[in-house]
């Protein structure tokens, strides 16, 4: 054999490898953020009933105040789903990411539980899509990804509202596009 045969054999081999390892970590199992308790709320409450479309534009002005470092956008609708859309960047290709998620009340907050995963015309796991977002975005304490489960946990009670305030949910019904809130003041101490 020439030297030119090995220096392509080795080339090639060192390239299958570096893949290999990058398709290892990108699929393997994440380390799990875990989920705080919910923060105690006491106070007087209000409830507050939203549609689908009010309660999205509330979120929207939320999460682009806590992801205002983000170096990825991550768009969010609602309608009868919860939609999560985004871009990642790999090996200099950007592909649209669309997340849906079907939320669920959990003691005043919400998780949103993965039901189908779009990126491009890749066919990706759902579990690896999670993690490479999780990687890539910035999200605010109150976000806790959890690629292993397939879900997003939407601590309600660490949002800060005004007055020191918090909200919790009590009902989300897209399928009726109704959505109760409670907004919990606290009480003025003398």
């Amino acid at each position: 054999m020439n030297k030119w045969k090995i220096a392509f054999l080795l080339l090639a081999g060192a390239v299958l490898i570096s893949f290999a390892t990058l398709l290892y970590f990108i699929t393997a199992d994440v380390e799990q953020a875990t989920e705080q308790p919910p923060l105690p709320i006491e106070g007087n409450i209000l409830t507050v009933e939203t549609t689908a479309k009010e309660f999205e534009a509330i979120a929207k002005q939320y999460l682009s105040e806590a992801m205002n470092q983000s170096p990825v956008p991550v768009e969010l609708t609602v309608d009868d789903k919860i939609y999560l859309y985004s871009t990642l960047t790999v090996f200099n290709i950007d592909l649209p990411i669309q997340m849906d998620f079907i939320p669920v009340v959990n003691n005043g907050n919400i998780t949103l539980s993965q039901e189908a995963v779009h990126v491009g015309k890749v066919n990706i796991p759902p579990k690896t899509v999670l993690k490479m977002i999780d990687d890539a975005v910035n999200f605010p304490n109150w976000i806790t990804v959890k690629p292993n489960d397939e879900e997003i946990y939407v601590d309600l009670s660490r949002i800060n509202i005004a007055s020191g305030s918090r909200v919790r949910a009590k009902e989300i019904d897209l399928a009726n596009d109704k959505i109760e809130l409670e907004v919990v003041i606290p009480n003025q101490t003398k």
